[in-house]
């Protein structure tokens, strides 16, 4: 064997494996960009504010209410538009792309009967869950602030930029009312980290993406059912979704950030726990497609 010390010190030779240098983020992000699946789902949240200003335009005046609610002032300006269009979508449609991104993300792979290709690249497995990870967190973070963004501008072009104005009368300019509009989808992009890992569990442990999604999707629904029991008292605490609507405090003009404080903390433990279980399942399954 020929070879000196300073050489191993210099580090492998050129063309040398290197694991941490598999599957760059890069590569990973064109490819999920590149498909059907991402180019419809971020169309559809983009064109769903359009959709919902034509279903505003179409509809008939309702008679006068003595109270007022999101719907009710969805047509006063586009932060209301906004605002109505965020609560309406957040508690299935967005939980929809969020499973969706992270659900389909391993198991297409196994589907299409490439994952092992990926594997014997050799692609380390932690590694491929980190990189599939992050790209459908970057995916799913810019799904959820399109449409809060589409519906500023759609609202604000149909129904102007006047004050934002919550149910309970307080008003906030414009511009702030916007900036609490983007900081309520944040708060839904986190709050549905459980969401993310939970589909990320179910995808590295089957084959087939439609059972991951759909698996998180009617946990999610299930979570929300058994919240609305009132019963249970102070179980739903520990539920996921027992402070998923906690943003709308935002609309308030002093902000109340107990429960959105509280949802952070709880939707951050069920997604590490259900992530954790996420990394162990894939270290230890047999890969065969």
């Amino acid at each position: 064997m020929t070879g000196t010390v300073g050489a191993l010190a210099a580090g492998p030779p050129a063309g040398t494996h290197r694991p941490g240098r598999t599957l760059p983020l890069r590569v990973e992000l064109v490819r999920q960009l590149r498909r059907r699946r991402t180019q419809v789902t971020f169309g559809l949240v983009a064109a769903l504010p359009v959709i919902l200003w034509i279903a505003f335009a179409l509809a008939p005046d309702g008679p006068p209410s003595s109270s007022l609610n999101l719907v009710d002032l969805a047509q006063g300006s586009g932060a209301n538009f906004a605002v109505f269009a965020l609560f309406a979508s957040a508690s299935f449609l967005l939980v929809v792309v969020v499973a969706l991104f992270f659900g389909d993300t391993v198991a297409s792979e196994a589907s299409w009967s490439s994952l092992r290709y990926l594997l014997a690249a050799p692609v380390p497995r932690a590694r491929l869950l980190r990189q599939k990870a992050v790209v459908a967190a970057a995916l799913s973070t810019a799904a959820l602030l399109v449409l809060p963004l589409s519906a500023l501008v759609v609202g604000s072009l149909a129904y102007g930029t006047g004050n934002l104005v919550s149910p309970t009368g307080e008003s906030l300019t414009f511009l702030d009312g916007a900036g609490r509009v983007l900081l309520g989808a944040l708060y839904v992009a986190v709050q549905l980290s459980w969401v993310a890992a939970l589909a990320l569990l179910l995808s590295v442990s089957t084959d087939a993406p439609l059972g991951a999604v759909g698996g998180a999707v009617m946990a999610s629904i299930v979570s929300q059912i058994l919240n609305q029991i009132t019963a249970l008292e102070d179980l739903r605490d520990y539920l996921p979704t027992r402070f998923s609507t906690a943003w709308s405090d935002l609309l308030a003009t002093a902000v109340d950030w107990g429960d959105m404080t509280r949802g952070v903390f709880s939707s951050l433990t069920w997604a590490l726990v259900l992530g954790a279980l996420a990394v162990w399942r894939f270290g230890r399954k047999d890969i065969t497609s």
